[in-house]
């Protein structure tokens, strides 16, 4: 348990998401959708909160970027299975341009855990726009209702956000965090120093 007294606060709050996502999915089950909708906008929040605060305390580390990942990760699939049973007749009227998006995500993910071992924690800059844009729509869907151009912009964002992740990831021979983008990677030491 001694892992536990070195968490820093950044961390908690990537631990609070990985902790909320059962919660939601019980939610789900029970068909409250106000709560999950704001307890959805919680987690949100605390994922903006946490990279901001580690960056402010210069507390970042490997091991925070991994439990924001894991958070990230975890948030979006149960945001995806709340959109599902809540938001059933949008799922099915747009399924194919989701697929589109989600699609490249998971082989993605696949790539990752093939080479690495565990999803990437690039944080890049594109990744970031991506999630803000993603998690503004799904709260506006879940509180108000579609909003189609958000809708767009949020499916061409995530495909290109996953294509530069892929191109990182194939850059990289070894696992890294705190990528900015492709533009980064071409003088990161990190990479430079494989390639030598």
């Amino acid at each position: 348990m001694s892992w536990l007294k070195s968490l820093n606060i950044a961390d908690w709050f990537s631990i609070y998401r990985i902790i909320a996502a059962p919660v939601l999915l019980i939610l789900i089950g029970f068909g409250e959708k106000e709560i999950f909708t704001w307890m959805l906008l919680i987690s949100y929040i605390t994922d903006g909160v946490d990279g901001f605060v580690a960056r402010a305390l210069n507390i970042s580390s490997a091991r925070g970027a991994q439990l924001d990942s894991y958070g990230d990760q975890m948030t979006l699939i149960v945001a995806l299975i709340g959109l599902l049973v809540f938001e059933n007749a949008f799922i099915n009227e747009n399924y194919q341009l989701i697929l589109i998006a989600f699609v490249p995500y998971i082989i993605q993910m696949v790539i990752a855990f093939r080479k690495y071992g565990r999803a990437t924690a690039f944080h890049t800059y594109l990744a970031k726009l991506s999630a803000i844009v993603q998690a503004v729509f799904i709260l506006w869907l879940l509180f108000f209702g579609p909003v189609y151009p958000l809708f767009y912009l949020m499916i061409i964002l995530g495909v290109i956000e996953t294509i530069e992740e892929i191109a990182l990831i194939f850059m990289y021979d070894n696992w890294v965090e705190g990528v900015k983008g492709i533009f980064w990677a071409m003088r990161d030491k990190r990479r430079a120093k494989k390639h030598a």
